[in-house]
């Protein structure tokens, strides 16, 4: 059984527990689903050519020059969606209004993704530090990571690594100072000597923070990294 046949019925099963309900986005009726199909058909989609570093468009799908000039930490990025209307909106819903289902929603469509990734050994989402965590009350990233651990059948690793800096938010500065924000923000408490990673979060922009994890748990031995987001923001 391929990998596409297992997530899709993990999909499936994921939500046949739910009563009939209404799209989130439309109000029409979605079945089990959070989102009816057309709503779902209609998300935006990053184009087919895009950098296999960081994901973002190039002409042939060759590394773009910002990734040449100065190669991430991380090896590759797979993203299910373009960060725009109205990922952006779910994706606030998910994080601030805690609406977990969401999570599990967009874990399993992180599932979809990747040709081969699954031979990944562990999968590491992106710590919070306590006191967002605190916050917030959940991890996104963690929830994101479990239906995707779960149909890939590899272990999550919550553990290993820590924030240890309270940084700024991320979103709230400008994309050149994102960078130094989150310098040392990381600790890791393993040796992931020859380990293949995926790292997981919501939403990546510049990549700042997925890139000074990626540094991390190379020094830690990590032979190498891939990010899995579930919407990438593009330049303007």
């Amino acid at each position: 059984m391929s990998i596409l046949t297992q997530t899709a019925g993990l999909i499936r099963r994921s939500f046949a527990s739910l009563l009939s309900q209404d799209c989130l986005l439309c109000g029409a009726e979605s079945a089990a689903s959070l989102l009816c199909e057309p709503c779902q058909a209609d998300l935006p989609r990053l184009p087919e050519t895009r950098c296999p570093r960081c994901a973002l468009p190039t002409t042939r799908g060759e590394v773009c020059g910002r990734c040449l000039a100065r190669p991430p930490h991380y090896d590759s990025t797979l993203a299910a969606f373009r960060y725009s209307f109205p990922i952006d909106k779910l994706m606030q819903s998910f994080k601030y209004g805690h609406r977990l289902a969401l999570g599990g929603y967009f874990g399993c469509q992180l599932a979809l993704l990747g040709d081969g990734v699954h031979r990944a050994d562990l999968v590491v989402p992106l710590p919070l530090h306590p006191q967002r965590l605190r916050e917030r009350g959940f991890n996104q990233a963690l929830e994101l990571a479990r239906p995707l651990a779960k149909a890939w059948r590899i272990p999550i690793d919550a553990r290993s690594c820590r924030r240890v800096r309270h940084t700024a938010v991320q979103a709230d500065l400008p994309w050149r100072e994102r960078a130094r924000n989150v310098r040392g923000a990381f600790d890791c408490a393993s040796d992931f000597t020859g380990k293949r990673l995926l790292l997981i979060d919501d939403v990546m922009t510049t990549g700042s923070s997925l890139d000074e994890l990626a540094r991390t748990v190379k020094l830690h031995g990590a032979a190498e990294v891939v990010l899995l987001v579930v919407a990438r923001a593009l330049p303007d």
